[in-house]
């Protein structure tokens, strides 16, 4: 079984910066698409960015020119630069990825982002 395991996570102000990354368990299963996914308080969880194995990533709107996800096929892990942050970015943010062959996604624990105002 894969697993994936986030990292990054903290509190910062607004107008911060953090970076959080993704690393998948092994690296004897690849992933197709990766992405990341947040929820807030008393919110459902969203996707926030995605980026597929050529590289072409799609980012929801609140997030636009503001968030950056890239990927490293070759260490199997996947990371979201947050520029610009917002008090409304808080929020746990979940790694997810559809292994290569198999119809189901993995996700992780979560990372707990906070941004102060």
């Amino acid at each position: 079984q894969v697993q994936l395991v986030e990292s990054g996570g903290g509190s910062v102000q607004a107008g911060g910066s953090l970076r959080l990354s993704c690393a998948a368990s092994t690296i004897l299963f690849r992933f197709n698409g990766m992405g990341w996914y947040r929820q807030a308080p008393g919110k459902q969880r969203e996707l926030v960015a995605s980026i597929n194995s050529g590289g072409r990533t799609n980012y929801a709107d609140s997030v636009k020119g503001r968030f950056t996800i890239s990927r490293d096929n070759a260490k199997n892990t996947v990371s979201l630069q947050m520029n610009s942050l917002k008090p409304e970015d808080t929020a746990v943010y979940y790694c997810n990825g559809v292994p290569v062959n198999v119809n189901f996604a993995t996700w992780g624990q979560g990372t707990q982002v906070i941004v102060s105002s």
